[in-house]
């Protein structure tokens, strides 16, 4: 089983962005968290992040035929970008949308979620450990 780990703007920030909501994890620890999940679940992860909204459209069309599932945190484009949506309905992989803090319990505008209508699952506020999560639900699907 292969899976995409797609991240978002700013997340290559993680350990530098306002550690008090994200914490101080680089976003290579984050890798390598993950990485030692996949290898335990014995899934291939790959992945892929940008700050470039056409990039993470393009990645997730390029997993079409090639990945299993679809592990996202699409950063502040989960509350702007109907191209995420639409690329994740095209393509029809299983997609866990994930974010590290519950976007729901900040500013009013990030309570909306544009590509949550093409995912199976949502986890939200549960830290890094969300991606684990999103793993291992796809893993049992």
């Amino acid at each position: 089983m292969r899976i995409l780990i797609l991240n978002g703007p700013n997340l290559n920030m993680l350990g530098i962005r306002e550690p008090e909501i994200y914490g101080h994890t680089t976003y290579a620890d984050l890798c390598a968290i993950i990485q030692t999940e996949a290898d335990r679940l014995g899934v291939e992860a790959e992945f892929f992040q940008s700050n470039h909204e056409g990039a993470l459209v393009d990645a997730i069309q390029q997993g079409y035929g090639r990945v299993d599932g679809i592990v996202i945190n699409p950063g502040a484009y989960t509350h702007t970008s109907v191209a995420l949506l639409d690329a994740v309905k095209a393509v029809g992989i299983p997609t866990v949308e994930v974010h590290i803090s519950d976007p729901d319990t900040r500013e009013p505008f990030r309570k909306t979620s544009y590509i949550r209508a093409a995912c199976v699952r949502t986890i939200k506020g549960r830290g890094l450990e969300g991606y684990l999560e999103a793993l291992r639900f796809l893993c049992e699907k």
